[in-house]
């Protein structure tokens, strides 16, 4: 543990609950990184993600973004290659274009677009793109017909949110640089919408603990209504 953990995890007060509103001002405060540092939510839910339908999965655009321009690979046929360009998709491609990632190991992208009739070629591969988060999944908007609308909302701020196999939803929600009622928003924004995908089998509590930090920083735990 360096000094400056333990000089900003001495100015959090282990037995409070705070707002998201305190949290954010007190993260900026013992904040120590030399960089303009990303925020994240850490949630750790109730569920048993040994069964299908308690295992949270999806993406939401952001309301002020991430603070980040995702680049998107856009692989598909030919007839969708003008209108992926002219949704300033930073890459596009066919089957060739995977040939690269498999022969070159590149990765210059954020998110892999494509559509329902092209996903089976680039099913066989899955194991180059799921290890690295990148294969194309319908939850998440990524296998579309509509490849314009998708472009534009990664590029608005467009993220994924999922349940790793002890039941917690973890994601960015903004930068430092970001003035704090947009980070307020952002935060809101993912946790009402987790909040909302509460599975009917559920029983008790189901949001035990919203935690934020920033990349380096200590969590700070937030109230949970």
């Amino acid at each position: 543990m360096t000094k400056n953990y333990k000089n900003a995890i001495s100015k959090i007060k282990e037995d409070k609950l705070y707002t998201i509103e305190e949290a954010i001002k007190l993260a900026k405060e013992i904040s120590f990184e030399k960089f303009d540092t990303s925020f994240n939510l850490s949630m750790n839910l109730n569920l048993d993600t040994t069964h299908a339908e308690q295992q949270l999965r999806g993406s939401i655009v952001l309301p002020n973004g991430t603070g980040k321009t995702a680049k998107v690979l856009v692989v598909a046929d030919s007839k969708d290659h003008d209108i992926a360009k002219e949704a300033k998709a930073d890459y596009v491609g066919g089957i060739e274009i995977m040939e690269k990632i498999k022969i070159e190991n590149w990765f210059d992208f954020d998110f892999i677009v494509t559509t329902p009739d092209f996903m089976p070629k680039i099913a066989k591969y899955g194991r180059i793109l799921g290890p690295k988060g990148l294969m194309p999944n319908p939850k998440l908007g990524t296998v579309t017909n509509n490849i314009k609308k998708t472009i534009e909302n990664i590029k608005k701020g467009q993220i994924e949110y999922k349940t790793d196999k002890e039941g917690i939803v973890s994601s960015i929600f903004g930068k430092k640089s970001f003035d704090d009622k947009k980070l307020v928003e952002n935060y809101n924004a993912i946790f009402n919408l987790v909040k909302s995908k509460r599975p009917a089998a559920v029983k008790g509590t189901y949001i035990y603990t919203s935690t934020i930090s920033t990349t380096m920083g200590p969590g700070i735990k937030i109230k949970v209504d």
